[in-house]
């Protein structure tokens, strides 16, 4: 991990931590893999078994490592009741995941508000929001402005 990326996340441990700490609620973190070292934890904090948990996530695009996250709780006896988000891209495939793994999830926002709003400051034209659109709807094969 380069040294950016281990500051940051520390950052997001902090904040998160700091947001629990204001709602009196505990806080786990859920790091991708386990650690190499010490003792190799991949969930850090107190986790009891059958705690009900909601997981926090900054964006959801197709929903894959979210719910990986979600498994990994699972697995260590967690009651995972859903996922909020940030922002969500709207991709039909992480809302199949998600209906799939039977784990409700609501996000703040996403990407059509943003676009929208966009359109509606001024900061992209009409023609930009239909790019923008089609990007959307098919990311995988865009093609670009080219």
């Amino acid at each position: 991990m380069t040294n950016e990326k281990a500051v940051a996340e520390k950052l997001l441990q902090i904040k998160g931590a700091m947001a629990a700490d204001q709602l009196k609620l505990p806080y786990i973190y859920v790091r991708p893999k386990p650690k190499e070292h010490g003792l190799a934890n991949q969930i850090e904090g107190a986790l009891e078994k059958g705690s009900k948990v909601l997981v926090i996530e900054d964006l959801i695009s197709t929903g894959k490592s979210s719910l990986q996250v979600c498994e990994v709780l699972k697995a260590a006896g967690a009651d995972v009741i859903g996922m909020v988000s940030i922002f969500t891209y709207g991709f039909e495939i992480a809302d199949q995941a998600f209906a799939a793994a039977n784990i409700p999830y609501s996000s703040l926002t996403n990407y059509q508000t943003l676009i929208s709003l966009a359109l509606e400051k001024g900061i992209i034209a009409a023609e930009e929001q239909n790019t923008l659109l089609n990007w959307r709807a098919d990311p995988a094969n865009w093609k670009g402005i080219l």
